[in-house]
C-alpha cells in the first residue's frame, strides 16, 4: 500500500482536489447547498480561511489558509466529507456505501499541495478559477456559478472579463481527459 506524505506546516496554505467516488456524477453542484452548509458547519467547529474554491460536478479545487497554530487539514475534509454525505443521504439521496458499510460517496483521499510563495499562489488561484472553463462548463469564467471567481470581482483583485471568452480552451493543465 502506497503511504502518502502530507507537508503539515502549522498556519499553512495548501491546494485541495476532492473527488466524489462516482466522476460522473453532478452531485456537488446538484447539491451545492448542502455543501456550502457543510462548509459552514466544519468552519465553525474548526475554523479556516478559503482563499478560492471552485465547484464542479464531480469535484472541487479550493486554497485554504489554516490558523496559525494548527495543521489538521486532514480533520477538516473528513467533517467536510462526513456532513455533506449525511445531509444528502437525510435528504433522501441513494448513497452507495462501500464494502465495509461506510457510504461511498467520495473519494477517499484528496490532492494536497502546499503553497510556496505569492507566485504559487495566484497561480493556483487562476487554475481555480479557470477550471470550468477548462472542462467545457462554460465559456467565460464569469459564466460558472460556484466560484470564488466573483469574490475576486467584487473586491476588484479580478476583471469580470479575465481570461476573455474561450470556446474551447487547448489548455492543457495536465488532468486526466474524459
Amino acid at each position: 500500500m502506497v503511504r502518502y506524505r502530507r507537508n503539515f506546516v502549522p498556519g499553512g496554505t495548501y491546494f485541495f482536489t476532492a473527488t466524489l467516488a462516482d466522476r460522473t456524477s453532478s452531485a456537488l453542484v446538484k447539491h451545492v447547498d448542502a455543501l456550502r452548509a457543510a462548509f459552514r458547519i466544519a468552519r465553525q467547529e474548526r475554523p479556516f480561511a478559503i482563499d478560492a474554491i471552485v465547484i464542479l460536478p464531480d469535484h472541487l479545487h479550493t486554497i485554504w489558509t489554516l490558523p496559525v497554530d494548527d495543521s489538521d487539514f486532514p480533520g477538516r475534509w473528513r467533517r467536510i466529507k462526513a456532513h455533506f454525505t449525511h445531509r444528502l443521504v437525510g435528504a433522501g439521496v441513494s448513497v452507495e456505501r462501500r464494502r465495509n458499510s461506510e457510504y461511498a460517496l467520495w473519494q477517499s483521499r484528496f490532492w494536497e499541495h502546499t503553497i510556496r510563495d505569492e507566485t504559487d499562489f495566484e497561480r493556483h488561484v487562476d487554475y481555480i478559477h479557470f477550471n470550468p472553463v477548462k472542462h467545457g462548463l462554460v465559456s467565460r469564467v464569469c459564466d460558472w456559478p460556484h466560484s470564488s471567481f466573483h469574490v475576486y470581482v467584487r473586491r476588484d483583485a479580478l476583471p469580470v472579463d479575465w481570461a476573455g471568452d474561450v470556446a474551447e480552451s487547448t489548455m492543457d493543465f495536465g488532468e486526466r481527459r474524459g
